[in-house]
């Protein structure tokens, strides 16, 4: 199945580090909380579940 056929959950940059389970996902599909590098690509697939995140479009990441 590809990815672009699964719908993200959208990150704005405030939200950033990104991580997995998210606090909207219920607690009986937990699984260990992983934070997740958007990287250079704007956005990271949950290796536990494959939840995909995303950079929100037009939103601009600040470094450290």
């Amino acid at each position: 199945m590809s990815t672009t056929s699964l719908a993200a959950i959208e990150l704005e940059p405030a939200s950033l580090p990104a991580f997995c389970p998210n606090p909207a996902m219920p607690a009986w599909s937990s699984h260990p909380r992983v934070f997740l590098d958007i990287g250079d690509t704007g956005e990271a697939k949950c290796p536990y579940c494959g939840t995909l995140y995303r950079l929100k479009a037009g939103s601009v990441r600040h470094g450290h």
